[in-house]
C-alpha cells in the first residue's frame, strides 16, 4: 500500500468523522444539552486526523508526487485543520445549545467542502509533475 491509498484511507475518515461530529452536535443542539468533554476530545481528534492527511500530502510533495490543484489543495488542508479548533477558540470554550449548533454547522460545511475536494480530485491522483 503506497502513501496515495494512505492519503485516500485517511481522507475518507476524515469526511465520516465530520460527519458523525455534525450529527453528534446537532442532536446535543436539539436536546439542549451542553457539549460534552468527550465531544471536545474528538474535536482534537479530527484536528489531528486532518493535521495526518496534511502530513502524507506534505511528504508525497517532498517525494515529487503532486495533485492537479497543489495550492488549491494545501488551502483546503490548512483550513481543515485549523477550524474547528479554531471554531472552539473564537467561542471561548462555551458549552451552550448555539456553540453546539455552531459546530453542527461547521462540521457539515467540512464533510461538504471536503467531499467537494473529492469530487473535482483536488485530493490526488498524485503523480509526478511529467507523467
Amino acid at each position: 500500500m503506497g502513501f496515495n491509498d494512505i492519503h485516500n484511507i485517511l481522507f475518507n475518515a476524515s469526511i465520516l468523522f465530520t460527519l458523525v461530529l455534525g450529527v453528534w452536535s446537532a442532536v446535543m443542539a436539539a436536546r439542549n444539552e451542553p457539549i460534552s468533554g468527550n465531544f471536545w476530545g474528538a474535536v482534537a481528534t479530527y484536528a489531528i486526523l486532518a493535521g495526518l492527511v496534511l502530513l502524507v500530502g506534505v511528504i508525497m510533495t517532498l517525494q515529487g508526487l503532486r495533485p492537479q490543484r497543489t495550492i488549491i489543495y494545501y488551502l483546503y488542508m490548512i483550513w481543515l485543520v485549523i477550524i474547528l479548533p479554531g471554531l472552539f477558540s473564537l467561542l471561548r470554550g462555551r458549552d451552550d445549545r448555539s456553540a453546539a449548533l455552531a459546530f453542527s454547522l461547521l462540521c457539515f460545511f467540512n464533510a461538504a467542502t471536503s467531499f467537494s475536494m473529492y469530487q473535482r480530485n483536488v485530493i490526488g491522483p498524485w503523480l509526478l509533475p511529467d507523467a
